[in-house]
């Protein structure tokens, strides 16, 4: 039974997220798993590294599956690339080891989250970013974002309450200026529900004075999703790249 692994690329804006809905059929997953059925002719489940939410973006989501028939690589992705809606890419596929599996395998990630600082208008980017004009110091962001780096207890950035242990490893949190946008990279070994998204609130209200940077390490100490900062919207989030041994 062999064993592929897809990297995909897709615009979020139209999706309910990357998990298949028995609610509708506009997931990533649902529109993936409908159209390797159809080139396989069996159905089958595809594994994602991670469960993008509504709205977000992915230029490096990694996918796995295993089927019953061995079809070459590049015959289904050929197939993917006709069959597939505009906005969800097959970027590659080939075969995987046995037992790797896109999610339980992963060792990384890195998210990139942007925010448009300006009252410029932002037409051809809108779908990719979130328009926040007010006026941020940026050291004062990069400072507090020095406090997230390493293991911690991130309870306190999440909207999940059922996860089992919320502690987590970031080995990069950097904010970077290029023009009116703002770029925040995100490199861990794992993400809470809505974590980023809630990162990035926390260091923009720290940017436009409604906290101190060292108001961070009481946050981590914390356990009550009220002590962070705002959720900022999905659409200024994509996932980068997702790393193996």
């Amino acid at each position: 039974m062999p064993n592929y692994r897809l990297h995909l690329e897709y615009d979020g804006s139209r999706y309910h997220g990357w998990q298949r809905l028995r609610s509708t059929e506009m997931t990533v997953q649902g529109k993936l798993e409908s159209v390797l059925q159809r080139i396989f002719n069996e159905p089958l489940e595809v594994q994602g590294s991670g469960r993008t939410d509504a709205g977000v973006h992915a230029l490096g989501q990694v996918a796995s599956f295993r089927t019953e028939w061995d079809l070459p690589p590049e015959e289904v992705l050929a197939s993917l690339r006709q069959y597939l809606p505009e906005d969800i890419g097959a970027v590659s596929l080939d075969y995987a080891p046995p037992r790797f599996h896109a999610r339980l395998s992963a060792v990384e990630k890195t998210y990139c989250y942007r925010v448009w600082n300006s009252t410029e208008p932002c037409v051809f980017e809108r779908r990719f970013v979130y328009v926040f004009p007010d006026r941020l110091e940026l050291t004062q962001m990069q400072r507090a974002a020095a406090y997230f780096l390493g293991t911690h207890d991130f309870r306190a950035c999440s909207a999940d309450r059922t996860k089992k242990s919320t502690v987590r490893t970031l080995t990069r949190l950097s904010i970077l200026r290029e023009g009116p946008e703002l770029r925040f990279l995100v490199t861990g070994d794992g993400f809470l529900h809505h974590m980023v998204r809630i990162l990035v609130g926390t260091l923009l209200e720290i940017g436009r004075g409604d906290r101190k940077p060292d108001s961070v390490e009481a946050l981590l100490r914390g356990e009550q999703r009220a002590e962070a900062g705002f959720t900022v919207p999905a659409k200024g989030l994509c996932l980068m790249e997702v790393k193996y041994p």
